[in-house]
C-alpha cells in the first residue's frame, strides 16, 4: 500500500455489535480536527440490525469507510485487514468502547510520530469514561511508572484501547500476529520493531476515554485467561526465550491460574502455546533490543523472585 496519501492518518475501529458505544467511537473519530485523517469501521459480525445502524452512519460521512469481515477475525487479524484498506502514514487504534478526550488527540499523535522519527508507535493514556481515573485494567506498563501516568517515557509495548502507528513501521514488521486473535498481539508487535531498531513511546498527553464495556467482552473466567496464557507463552517462544524461562512463565501462570480459579484455561494454554510455536520462526531478540528491554521494562518491575511472587499473588480484574 502506498503511503504517499494526502490523508495523515487512518482511524481504525473494530465494531462487534456494542452498537451506541461503537458510534459514539466514530462520532468521537469525526471529530477529530488539525490533520487529515480518514475513520475505518470493520464489522466482524455484528447482528444485522446493528449493521444497518452502522452503515447509515458511513453512508452519511464521505471520510468514512465500512467494511465487513467474512468472520470474525480477533483484535490482531481484524486491525490487520482494516489498515489494509487505507494507506495513511500514520495507523490510529480506538477500541469501540472508547472515545477521545478532546479534538486534538489525533493531530497531537501524528506530531509526536513526526516529531520523533525513531518511534514505531505510541500508547495513550486510558482513562475510565465515567470518572477520569486511569483505567488500571488498561495499564500495560510496569506498576512503578503508574505515578508517571500523565507524563512521556520510552516503554517497550502499547495499549490497544487507544494507540498510534507509523505505517511505515507497521509494513516493515508485517502488521500483527493474526494468530494471536487476541491478547498480547501489541507486545508481539512491539518487539519485532523493536528487534528492527525501531522505538515505542508512551503518551500521557493524548488521552482516551475507555467505556470498559462488558458487551460481547471476553471475561477472565472465559477465554480471555487462557488467551493471556498462550499468547505470552507463543510470543516468548517465537522471539527467542528459551524453554527453562517459559516453563518459569508457565508456572507462575499456573499458580496464579489456581489462586484465581481458572486451573483448567491453564493447563490448556501450554500445550496450545506449543502447537501455535511448532511451525514459528523463531526470531531471538538482538542485543540492543534486550538492552532497551532492561532499561525501559525490567529495571522497573524489580528482581525476578519480585516479579514471579507479584505474578502469583495478583487477583484478576472482577475475580473474587
Amino acid at each position: 500500500m502506498p503511503t504517499n496519501s494526502a490523508i495523515e492518518a487512518d482511524i481504525l475501529i473494530l465494531a462487534l455489535d456494542r452498537i451506541d458505544d461503537t458510534l459514539a467511537a466514530i462520532a468521537s473519530a469525526l471529530a477529530q480536527t488539525g490533520l487529515r485523517r480518514r475513520v475505518i469501521v470493520l464489522d466482524q459480525g455484528s447482528r444485522p440490525e446493528n449493521f444497518a445502524r452502522l452503515a447509515a452512519c458511513a453512508a452519511a460521512h464521505d471520510d468514512v469507510i465500512l467494511a465487513q469481515a467474512e468472520t470474525n477475525l480477533g483484535v490482531a487479524g481484524g486491525r490487520n485487514r482494516a489498515a489494509s484498506l487505507g494507506d495513511g502514514r500514520v495507523i490510529i487504534g480506538l477500541d469501540n468502547d472508547a472515545e477521545f478526550a478532546d479534538p486534538h488527540c489525533a493531530a497531537r499523535a501524528v506530531a509526536v510520530l513526526d516529531e520523533q522519527p525513531a518511534l514505531a508507535a505510541i500508547g495513550f493514556r486510558i482513562v475510565i469514561h465515567a470518572t477520569g481515573a486511569d483505567d488500571l485494567s488498561s495499564w500495560g506498563y510496569p506498576n512503578a511508572l503508574r505515578a508517571r501516568a500523565g507524563e512521556h517515557f520510552a516503554a517497550c509495548t502499547f495499549v490497544g484501547a487507544g494507540h498510534a502507528i507509523r505505517r511505515a513501521a507497521w509494513e516493515q514488521v508485517g502488521g500483527y500476529d493474526a494468530a494471536l486473535f487476541f491478547c498480547w498481539e501489541e507486545f508481539d508487535f512491539s518487539l519485532a520493531a523493536l528487534a528492527r531498531g525501531w522505538r515505542i513511546g508512551y503518551r500521557g498527553d493524548i488521552v482516551v476515554r475507555h467505556k470498559v464495556s462488558s458487551e460481547a467482552r471476553l471475561l477472565w473466567s472465559d477465554r480471555r485467561w487462557f488467551h493471556f496464557v498462550r499468547n505470552r507463552l507463543y510470543v516468548g517462544h517465537k522471539h527467542g526465550a528459551g524453554r527453562g524461562a517459559l516453563m518459569v512463565r508457565y508456572l507462575a501462570y499456573l499458580a496464579r491460574g489456581l489462586r484465581n480459579g481458572l486451573l483448567w484455561p491453564t493447563l490448556v494454554a501450554l500445550p496450545a502455546a506449543w502447537r501455535m510455536a511448532r511451525n514459528t520462526h523463531v526470531a531471538p531478540l538482538p542485543t540492543m533490543a534486550r538492552r532497551y528491554l532492561q532499561r525501559h521494562d525490567a529495571a522497573y518491575r524489580g528482581r525476578l523472585v519480585q516479579r514471579l511472587t507479584g505474578e502469583v499473588l495478583a487477583r484478576l480484574p472482577g475475580q473474587r
